[in-house]
């Protein structure tokens, strides 16, 4: 039976390794006829680099030890040509224990190994390849999202050594704020719902610079449909990206610059033919007097203009301050429909005013928020023709407040939606436009309410007659407390003295009694907090580093959650330059660095408490 086998060569050796039989699979394989093998030792089938190394004697001691020896491997035919052979020596043992020998089976892989080699040449062709391409980071993610693999071109655009960056989650590439949406988990399994995923946005390299990446992400599945990945190739598209908006600024910008050329020339015309009137000889007085608000009128329309385009300059440098206090939004709507109703009535609209019983308040600059409004409902009265239907709303939406101006007018196209916002920006730009305006309100109002922490947003249908509504959002806050303060002859200003220094508080109290005033003490920020909502006084002395709440959050607390503060004054160690910036930005009238000077402080409090 053995000796028919041809698809394998199987014989025996002694357990010196000489060959004791031959079966016609091992003369198909290897070449030789018995009488020329049998009786040599099986090492002539080895090539020289494994007789160098005594590889023959070394199979024989380990199958002699653990009973069988496994091995690929070059072994060589009769003619000399090579071939890939499996081996498996097995162990034979007499009865009584003793080693009779041994049996050996030889397979031939040597096609199975081209293909390997080939596939192998292949991978390495590939590996080449994709490992020389600089210009896109491709990289192998495993099914869960770790690095595997790592090419020259993801070196140079994220700034990671592979040794750095393999067996770490890719979400390392992305922003903090987008990772922690669970957004590139979101990724992988789109890419092995469909097959891939692709999309454009911000990425973060290893020294934490941003770039804008094109990403395409593909599901790897082998043979059997298993999932074994994914492959990921990143774009730095961030030069192309940035040319395209210097493109698109600076078509808005020359869009911009032809309105606001046409928005300047349409006051000064009538200016200039009511200046050409007065010169008149003959001009009458009725006539005088018409031109003179003629003039007024359109002095005020180019004196907007002029406060729009600085506001929004003050914005995009960061240099607008808000004055953020505690603001009541019922007060701030009323204050903004008082303004903006003339103008409704000459056109004949219906504005109507829906605000919920109760009171909301935010934390924010009271004059700006009334500009916001302003800007929302200019524009509706602009744009909706005379006749129509202007309603403004304000309820509370959870932990925020809602504000809701919507009317009736033309709308704004689907497609302008997104643009609507953005600087320079209209609706429908013609020669023809009769409504006038820069596109700077929309603008502003974003960033205004941006500043003020909320967000504002656009619905329209575009279909004329159902208008548009724009909604904002922003956080609440509690009810402020109401100071009250005691007024008349007679009446001593009280001065509260925060510092956590048990000598310096008492110290600095007797000298403000000394000085005509009443004073308290607190030593610490909670401390000082609460007696400002409980005593109102008139002013406060307060010491910036103070345990449990700095000076500086007390001072930040007392604007958010006091509706008519008390003047605060901060007596600190510190005096650097810097150290007054965070005061007043803090909200502090002054500061003043210990030790204090007497007389100085003298003449602040009766500045600041009116004192004669």
């Amino acid at each position: 039976m053995v000796d028919s086998i041809v698809d394998y060569a199987i014989y025996f050796l002694d357990p010196n390794g000489i060959v004791l039989s031959w079966n016609k699979g091992a003369k198909e394989l290897k070449g030789y006829e018995a009488d020329e093998v049998i009786g040599r030792h099986f090492s002539m089938f080895y090539p020289p680099e494994l007789l160098d190394k005594g590889w023959p004697q070394h199979e024989l001691e380990v199958a002699n030890e653990v009973g069988k020896f496994e091995d690929e491997g070059w072994r060589l035919r009769k003619d000399g040509t090579r071939f890939w052979a499996s081996i498996v020596i097995t162990r034979l043992t007499a009865p009584d224990g003793s080693l009779r020998g041994f049996s050996k089976i030889t397979r031939d892989l040597t096609e199975r190994q081209k293909q390997q080699d080939l596939l192998r040449a292949s991978e390495e062709r590939f590996r080449l390849i994709v490992d020389g391409v600089k210009d896109y980071a491709i990289f192998m993610l495993d099914p869960s999202g770790y690095v595997v693999s790592w090419n020259t071109g993801a070196r140079a655009t994220k700034g990671y050594e592979a040794g750095e960056i393999i067996g770490r989650h890719f979400s390392v590439f992305y922003p903090p704020d987008v990772a922690a949406t669970g957004f590139p988990d979101k990724e992988l399994e789109v890419a092995r719902e469909v097959g891939r995923y692709e999309d454009e946005g911000w990425r973060v390299r290893k020294d934490g610079s941003r770039f804008w990446a094109s990403v395409v992400i593909t599901a790897l599945f082998d043979s059997t449909g298993r999932h074994r990945g994914f492959a990921k190739v990143t774009r730095d598209l961030t030069e192309r990206r940035r040319a395209s908006l210097l493109e698109d600024e600076g078509r808005r910008i020359t869009t911009f610059l032809a309105m606001l050329g046409h928005e300047l020339r349409n006051p000064l015309a009538p200016i200039a033919n009511a200046l050409a009137i007065i010169e008149h000889p003959n001009a009458e007085p009725g006539t005088l007097k018409r031109m003179s608000g003629l003039i007024s009128r359109q002095l005020k329309q180019m004196t907007r203009l002029v406060d729009d385009l600085l506001d929004v300059g003050r914005i995009t440098s960061g240099k607008i301050h808000l004055d953020a206090k505690p603001v009541k939004l019922s007060e701030v709507i009323a204050e903004a429909v008082e303004a903006v109703k003339p103008l409704a009535d000459a056109k004949q609209h219906a504005l109507t005013l829906d605000m919920s019983g109760e009171a909301l308040w935010i934390s924010g600059d009271r004059a700006r928020m009334i500009q916001v409004v302003c800007n929302l409902l200019n524009n509706a009265v602009k744009f909706t023709p005379g006749g129509g239907h202007i309603g403004v709303s304000l309820r509370s939406a959870g932990s925020d407040a809602e504000i809701s101006v919507r009317d009736d007018g033309p709308g704004i196209k689907p497609e302008q939606l997104p643009r609507i916002f953005m600087l320079f920006t209209q609706g429908d730009q013609d020669a023809s436009r009769s409504q006038g305006g820069l596109g700077l309100g929309l603008t502003l109002v974003q960033q205004l309410v941006a500043l003020h922490g909320g967000e504002v947003s656009a619905f329209s249908t575009g279909v004329p007659g159902q208008g548009s509504e724009f909604v904002i959002h922003l956080p609440l806050v509690e009810a402020p407390l109401e100071m009250r303060r005691a007024e008349g002859p007679g009446v001593r200003k009280r001065i509260l003295v925060v510092d956590d220094n048990m000598d310096a508080a008492e110290t600095m109290s007797v000298l403000v009694d000394n000085l005509g005033y009443l004073s308290s003490i607190a030593f610490d920020g909670p401390s000082a907090l609460a007696a400002i909502k409980k005593e109102q006084p008139d002013l406060v002395l307060m010491d910036i580093g103070l345990p449990g709440l700095s000076g500086v959050e007390v001072a930040q607390r007392v604007r958010r959650e006091v509706a008519n503060p008390p003047a605060l004054v901060a007596v600190t160690g510190y005096g650097q330059a810097s150290d007054r910036d965070t005061s007043y930005d803090a909200g502090f009238y002054a500061h003043l660095t210990k030790p204090v000077d007497v007389r100085q402080l003298e003449v602040l409090l009766e500045r600041l408490l009116d004192r004669p």
